[in-house]
């Protein structure tokens, strides 16, 4: 199964277009980033990964860094979230010269990808999920991929702008 999009149901408790859980997470800066931050100017990508420095991950944040100026705009934004250490996610961060915000889902560990019911409790990581959240804080679509296989970025950025 490369890609299971979900067209009822995002999660447990999660519904399209249901509130999106609230949370503030660190990024590899240690700034705080609040999703709450972003509700009635932004529409917002939050992209789960399992973790830093694996190939496809890095193949995936590396693709959103050459389409960067796609997925951020004056009414875009894009959050990835792993349960990596803040540290971990900063020389990730560096090492492949990820200039978005990488947020760290550490302490408590996986909480809010435990929200997103993305949360892998054998691995101890966040499953490669993703969700686009409307201007509004609304759950609008969502798709969870199997731990190998890569997110189909062009259907990223459509899914985001079609929430505009």
């Amino acid at each position: 199964m490369a890609e299971e999009t979900v067209a009822a149901v995002a999660g447990a408790g999660l519904t399209l277009g249901g509130a999106a859980p609230d949370f503030c997470l660190r990024d590899q800066f240690g700034q705080d980033v609040r999703l709450s931050e972003f509700r009635g100017r932004k529409a917002v990508a939050l992209l789960f990964f399992p973790y830093a420095f694996s190939g496809v991950c890095t193949g995936e944040l590396t693709g959103v860094k050459r389409r960067l100026d796609e997925f951020l705009t004056f009414d875009t934004e894009v959050l990835a979230i792993s349960c990596d250490p803040v540290y971990s996610l900063r020389a990730f961060a560096d090492g492949d010269g990820l200039n978005f915000p990488l947020l760290s889902d550490f302490w408590p560990h996986g909480e809010v990808a435990r929200a997103y019911d993305v949360f892998d409790e054998e691995r101890g990581c966040a499953r490669r999920s993703s969700y686009v959240i409307d201007k509004e804080g609304l759950v609008r679509w969502s798709v969870h991929n199997a731990m190998p296989e890569g997110r189909d970025l062009d259907e990223h950025l459509r899914q985001l702008t079609s929430v505009l």
